[in-house]
């Protein structure tokens, strides 16, 4: 009886996901928010970035850029009184990004990563319907990519 050879596909593994990584429900803070307490908070929890909803939606992102803009320089001339009263009156839909680049939870995780990259952005919220299902980091891209590695044999 001859020997029959099959054609033998390498197996592929299923292509990760945005919902694999994401940090689902993330911390979020509403648009009347002051950016004194936005950056508190921010500064408490070690966070770069915080979704902005309202009624549930995502209306826009804060991130730690957006802060600089409007943080003073530590060669102002303004004393600390002065600068915690002009931050709490500036609310975080004053600096806050609008119309922030998203991606669905059930993208490739290349498709975020490039679009990180072609955005020069950090951080992605995950929505469904504009609604914010989660969070994806660069942290979380970098994380997986050390996984990956970690389980690749060594070239030789």
């Amino acid at each position: 009886m001859p020997h029959m050879q099959r054609d033998i596909e390498p197996t592929r593994t299923p292509q990760a996901r945005v919902r694999d990584l994401m940090t689902p429900a993330p911390l979020t803070i509403a648009p009347a928010t002051s950016v004194h307490e936005a950056y508190r908070l921010m500064q408490d929890r070690r966070i770069g970035h915080l979704p902005v909803c309202e009624d549930g939606r995502l209306v826009g992102l804060l991130s730690e850029r957006d802060l600089r803009r409007v943080l003073p320089s530590p060669a102002t001339s303004l004393a600390a009184h002065e600068v915690h009263y002009l931050l709490e009156r500036l609310t975080v839909a004053e600096i806050m990004t609008r119309f922030p680049v998203t991606i669905g939870p059930d993208q490739a995780l290349t498709e975020a990563a490039s679009r990180m990259l072609s955005h020069h952005v950090h951080a992605l919220p995950v929505t469904e319907h504009r609604r914010l299902v989660g969070s994806l980091t660069r942290t979380h891209l970098l994380y997986a990519f050390i996984r990956a590695q970690a389980t690749q044999p060594l070239a030789a």
